[in-house]
């Protein structure tokens, strides 16, 4: 009869998932027994929800999927995407993410890129248990001020700013 093995081993999905295999048989601990996948889509939202808890983060994404995003979340009954801006690699034991990010106007961008970084790392791996190996980020915009109000105009929150009333 074969031994239980004595490490968790994870086994590669071809549907883009992460088997974490734990150990099995009677002299196994009970939460070392069976497998535990971990999707693709998972990793993504962990990591957008994480990159989004960061100050000085406008939106993720870059300016094509914002809009198609914007045009999404007007549509009854839809709803934004936290995977928009995030990409990820699962391997076997590891993980890779990608970001593409809009920073707020005036924010030190090294220091909230590394803000990021440590909190996606951190809530992967803690929610996961897949090792970060790397968290690429893209900044592909800077979202200023002014910009609020074009953005509100769209909303249909239209101010009368005209010089005739």
């Amino acid at each position: 009869m074969a031994e239980a093995t004595s490490a968790a081993k994870n086994e590669p999905r071809a549907s883009g998932a992460t088997t974490l295999q734990g150990k099995s048989g009677a002299n196994a601990a009970p939460a070392t027994r069976g497998r535990t996948t971990v999707a693709d889509g998972v990793v993504e939202k962990i990591a957008g929800m994480a990159a989004r808890e960061v100050p000085g983060i406008h939106a993720l994404g870059g300016g094509l999927a914002r809009t198609m995003g914007a045009v999404r979340d007007r549509v009854p009954g839809g709803r934004p995407s936290v995977t928009r801006g995030v990409t990820v690699e699962v391997g076997e034991r590891q993980t890779a993410v990608d970001l593409e990010i809009v920073v707020e106007y005036g924010v030190p961008i090294t220091e909230v890129a590394a803000d990021v970084r440590e909190n996606v790392v951190a809530a992967v791996e803690r929610m996961t248990g897949l090792e970060v190996v790397e968290v690429n980020i893209s900044v592909n915009d800077v979202h200023l001020p002014d910009e609020e109000e074009a953005e509100d105009k769209d909303k249909g929150e239209e101010t009368r700013t005209g010089r005739v009333q």
